[in-house]
């Protein structure tokens, strides 16, 4: 089986590409997908729609054009990521999280000790919890060769 990884979560550090790479390393039977990772881009991706002055329309509107992506894909996927970094609040990677959790689809969380307590829902519903890029490779290494 050829597995489809949706990768949700914090932009602002490596940890998608340190995925791709240890997944890449072991030769795994793993695809990724993710939503847009550009923060300019997917902040102005319902631009094209209508010019917006208020932030609020703004944000809404753009974040129903990315719903289509991020949306298709969690549906798509077998299995997800979802990381929380410690420097912004994730609210779309918990919104993504709850998304997976009803429709039945396994996730891991990434995440630091220190975020424990805010994410025990999420931590809750999650099938594993990481603390780094390379335990995540080891447990797709185990779930798609054992």
């Amino acid at each position: 089986m050829h597995w489809t990884v949706y990768l949700s979560g914090e932009i602002h550090s490596d940890w998608r590409e340190q995925l791709e790479a240890g997944v890449k390393e072991l030769n795994l039977p793993v695809s990724f997908t993710s939503a847009v990772t550009n923060h300019e881009a997917s902040d102005a991706a319902g631009d094209l729609l209508m010019e917006n002055e208020n932030a609020f329309w703004r944000d809404h509107q753009s974040s129903k054009v990315n719903a289509i992506r991020t949306k298709s894909l969690i549906e798509m996927c077998d299995i997800a990521v979802v990381r929380f970094g410690d420097k912004y609040k994730q609210w779309n990677a918990a919104f993504d999280a709850g998304q997976l959790a009803a429709l039945g689809k396994p996730y891991i969380t990434l995440h630091d000790e220190k975020i424990i307590h805010p994410l025990k829902e999420v931590d809750g519903a999650a099938m594993a919890w990481a603390k780094t890029p390379a335990q995540v490779v080891e447990i797709l290494k185990y779930v798609t060769t054992a």
